[in-house]
């Protein structure tokens, strides 16, 4: 399969699939053969500079990013602060990384290859090729590896914009539905009802979806109390 029939394929499948976890892994899936390496993996960056190992194709890769956190120091990590490339053909006597390097090579792994996984609007983490052997990425397979994660971080950035499109839409489906319980039961107008929602999120600093859910579930238990929840990031409104 030449290139381009390779990229076209990648870019079919990963637009197919469903979530934004399903299109990182699919991504370090394609990652590992499009470069013929050993290993890939996907860390990325969340609020408050959290960092996870979204997608692994083994365990060892898991471990590796694992020590780079650990350690607070790997070429993963510096290509999402640092510069966009991080390369090593002998990481077990790299000097940049002189903790994670013999730490990882413990675990069989040579050579290592980081690119910054980005759009022009948002920063996602990196993408890390890892091989068995010392010296294994080339010129080629950086080239390659630029290529690929250009066209990762659009499936990567859509998958995302999709499911926050998704949210947004049930979420006003249930404020619909929670509009009319209120405007049935209480004989108002749909200002009205949603003004009572609004009220309600500011006054228990939850979001108006949560209230919305709360007025759906309990609306046969016409003498429920609202009742505040325990807050998770999801349901504090934004400010």
């Amino acid at each position: 399969m030449d290139s381009s029939t390779f990229f076209s394929q990648m870019a079919l499948d990963l637009h197919d699939e469903p979530t934004a976890e399903r299109t990182v892994e699919l991504i370090a899936e394609y990652a590992r053969v499009a470069t013929s390496c050993d290993d890939s993996g996907i860390m990325l960056v969340h609020a408050r500079n959290q960092i996870e190992t979204a997608a692994a194709t083994s365990q060892r890769v898991g471990e590796s990013h694992n020590l780079q956190i650990v350690h607070d120091e790997g070429p993963c990590l510096d290509a999402i602060e640092g510069e966009a490339i991080y390369q090593s053909g002998d990481v077990g006597n790299d000097p940049r990384w002189l903790k994670w390097g013999p730490a990882v090579a413990e675990l069989g792994i040579r050579s290592v290859l980081s690119v910054r996984l980005e759009t022009r609007t948002r920063r996602y983490g990196s993408l890390n090729l890892y091989a068995d052997h010392v010296n294994a990425f080339d010129d080629d397979d950086v080239a390659v590896a630029t290529i690929f994660v250009r066209h990762a971080a659009v499936a990567l950035a859509n998958a995302h914009n999709e499911e926050g499109l998704q949210v947004a839409i049930d979420a006003r489906k249930l404020i619909g539905q929670a509009q009319g319980i209120l405007m049935e039961r209480f004989d108002l107008d749909p200002d009205r009802a949603f003004d009572f929602l609004r009220r309600q999120s500011q006054a228990h600093n939850v979001k108006l979806r949560y209230v919305a859910e709360w007025v759906v579930d309990h609306r046969n238990s016409p003498d429920a109390t609202f009742q505040t929840p325990q807050l998770s990031p999801e349901q504090t409104p934004a400010r």
